[in-house]
């Protein structure tokens, strides 16, 4: 029997609920879920790569089937060196699937064995992206419910070092 394992790849500058909310939806439809955080050298990340997989690995511990891993370089190619199936990737708006779109041709074009699988996010979860968690909670803004506990740590330890 054969394991059909995919990738859910991001930043996860730092991991949200609606992150969550994919990864939660992604493990039941695969025996194996990789949650994959890419090094992106033109991105500066407020928290470290291990900071991440730190904060990603404990808000992933319910989730039996789930790995956090990293890689560097084109995700397709990491996808092939662990044997993954499909490609994850959130969509919150109209906007996120333009993007997604290009790469999901491009990457089946290096690798047509390889499927792209977009969900959508819940609605309660839509508005929420990384970037717009670090900007409301840098000008003192309540975050609770966005983000796991362990990530509103993290952003207090940061924004108390500034």
């Amino acid at each position: 029997m054969s394991t059909t394992r995919a990738i859910y790849p991001g930043s996860f500058d730092p991991v949200t609920n609606g992150h969550l909310d994919v990864i939660q939806r992604a493990s039941s439809l695969f025996d194996e879920l990789i949650v994959g955080i890419s090094v992106n050298i033109e991105k500066n990340p407020m928290f470290t790569l291990d900071e991440r997989l730190e904060m990603l690995t404990e808000s992933c511990r319910p989730f039996d089937n789930v790995v956090v891993d990293s890689f560097d370089g084109m995700l397709v190619r990491y996808a092939e060196t662990r044997n993954c199936k499909a490609i994850v990737k959130g969509l919150r708006a109209i906007s996120d699937f333009e993007f997604e779109f290009v790469m999901a041709l491009m990457n089946r074009k290096m690798d047509p064995s390889i499927e792209t699988v977009f969900m959508m996010t819940s609605a309660e979860y839509s508005y929420i992206s990384s970037s717009i968690v670090k900007e409301v909670a840098g000008l003192g803004g309540d975050i609770e419910g966005l983000v796991p506990s362990i990530v509103m740590e993290y952003l207090g330890k940061r924004l108390t070092e500034r």
